[in-house]
C-alpha cells in the first residue's frame, strides 16, 4: 500500500469516492460538485484543497483524504482540516485509513481536526484507537 498526492488524472476517482463517501453517510442529495469543481479547487494555481490517495500495490484506489491547510493563532502554527476521509468498504482493515492520518501528520507539527457523525461508531472508535479525542465545549456553526 501507498499514499500519494492526487493528478488532475485522478478527478473521476475523486468524484467517485466523494459519491460513494456521501452513499455511506447518507447524504448522497447533499452532493453537487463535479469533477470541473474538483479540478477548479484542486489543481489550479493556489489549490484551496489537496487530495492524498491510498492505493493498493497493484494500483487500485482504495480510498482518500481530501483536506487543505489551516492556522492556529493560539498555537501559532499551521495545522489540516480533514474534510473527507473514506476507504472503500472491501479496503476497510488494511492499514488504509492509519496510513493516508500518518501521512497528513508527516505533513504538519500542528494540529488536524475533523469531525465525525455521531453514528459512525466504527469511525469514533477508530479514532481513539489512534489517540484522538473529541473537543468539547464547542458547538459548530455554518453559515451558508
Amino acid at each position: 500500500m501507498t499514499v500519494r498526492e492526487a493528478t488532475v488524472a485522478d478527478l473521476p476517482e475523486i468524484l467517485a469516492l466523494t459519491r460513494e463517501l456521501a452513499v455511506y453517510e447518507e447524504l448522497q442529495e447533499a452532493l453537487v460538485a463535479t469533477e470541473e469543481d474538483f479540478a477548479r479547487a484542486l489543481f489550479s494555481p493556489g489549490p484551496v484543497a489537496r487530495v492524498s490517495l491510498a492505493t493498493e500495490e497493484d494500483g487500485a484506489v482504495a480510498g482518500h483524504a481530501l483536506w487543505y491547510p489551516t492556522f492556529s493563532t493560539f498555537l501559532g502554527q499551521p495545522g489540516i482540516w480533514l474534510e473527507d476521509l473514506f476507504v472503500r468498504p472491501a479496503h476497510r482493515r488494511r492499514g488504509h485509513g492509519r496510513a493516508l492520518l500518518e501521512h497528513l501528520r508527516s505533513r504538519t507539527t500542528g494540529r488536524i481536526e475533523w469531525d465525525v457523525l455521531d453514528w459512525n461508531e466504527r469511525a469514533i472508535a477508530f479514532y481513539q484507537e489512534l489517540g484522538a479525542h473529541p473537543v468539547t465545549g464547542w458547538t459548530k456553526y455554518r453559515w451558508r
